[in-house]
């Protein structure tokens, strides 16, 4: 009776240039008692001229459990393939540039509100209210430009669901939710177009 072996490919994974990638990192498996003698077992490895980012696909890691188990029943759960993309240290100097784009995105964020406050005349707006509620004319209505002011940066917090490294609730934030589908994207390009230049060496080759 034949062994049945389950793997499951994971979706995404890091590993330095140069070093061999074992089955037990780009799969998960479920075997009788072959579990860790499985896990061990190389698949590929990120070559010199390789780019930084490469696949292995299901059929490879079924090449290479073919030689050791030909007789054994693998079963495939999960995405067909995982993509390895290859870790490289922190770069000291990469690390420099964080303060320098935060500096950046604060300053142009707030000239982003100011100029549209500039746009939509808010001075005005909050000048009018104001005489509105107090029947006072100001110059300076404090008393809604102080609560407006604390609102927005309250607001933002709100809407972006971080406190530092603090969370408001498990709920994902706007900009993980666009961190994550621009990273959809890029591993469906990448898989597509790994696959097609898999398919025109293999017309070639044949």
């Amino acid at each position: 009776m034949s062994k049945v072996v389950y793997i499951q490919m994971k979706k995404r994974i890091q590993a330095p240039k140069g070093r061999m990638i074992h089955l037990g990192e780009v799969a998960h498996l479920l075997a009788q008692g072959d579990e860790e003698k499985l896990k061990r077992l190389p698949v590929a490895r990120f070559q010199p001229g390789n780019s930084s980012v490469m696949m292995v696909e299901w059929m490879d890691v079924v090449r290479v459990l073919r030689q050791i188990g030909p007789e054994w029943d693998f079963r495939q759960i999960g995405p067909p393939h995982t993509i390895v993309e290859q870790s490289s240290p922190l770069n000291r100097s990469r690390a420099l540039l964080v303060f320098p784009v935060w500096l950046l995105l604060f300053v142009g964020s707030g000239l982003a509100i100011m100029n549209f406050h500039a746009d939509v005349s808010m001075l005005e707006v909050h000048q009018r209210i104001h005489y509105l509620l107090t029947g006072v004319e100001s110059e300076r209505p404090l008393l809604l430009q102080i609560p407006y002011s604390l609102g927005i940066g309250l607001g933002m917090l709100i809407f972006f669901n971080h406190v530092w490294k603090r969370k408001l609730n498990e709920e994902p934030t706007p900009l993980e939710l666009e961190v994550f589908l621009y990273q959809e994207n890029i591993d469906q390009y990448f898989v597509d177009h790994e696959k097609a230049k898999r398919a025109g060496s293999h017309d070639s080759s044949g």
